[in-house]
């Protein structure tokens, strides 16, 4: 791991196969924040749990928001919390349903 660089944790749901979903989750988050992030850890869980956490802070919670978070959505909160002046580009433009 980087040194003292954030750390994300995807807890995913085993019973109902979200591997994928989480390692693509993952794969767009150091992606994107490549020079940010130190590591991003997949944890496998059961009972329906996607959660995205750094540290004790859980960024998204499928069971609170009853849904999976739109990648837009997530990296903006994962930005807001590591790195608040970074420019994400697109995904910081508004679309006509926001």
């Amino acid at each position: 791991m980087k040194k003292d660089l954030p750390k994300v944790e995807i807890e995913y749901c085993t019973q109902c196969r979200w591997l994928l979903r989480a390692a693509w989750t993952a794969q767009e988050l150091l992606t994107t924040f490549q020079d940010e992030l130190g590591e991003v850890a997949l944890q496998p869980g059961t009972g329906g749990i996607f959660e995205v956490r750094i540290g004790s802070d859980i960024l998204w919670s499928r069971a609170a928001r009853q849904r999976f978070p739109e990648m837009k959505e997530l990296k903006q909160l994962v930005r807001d919390r590591i790195a608040p002046q970074r420019d994400l580009g697109h995904s910081d433009r508004q679309t006509a349903d926001s």
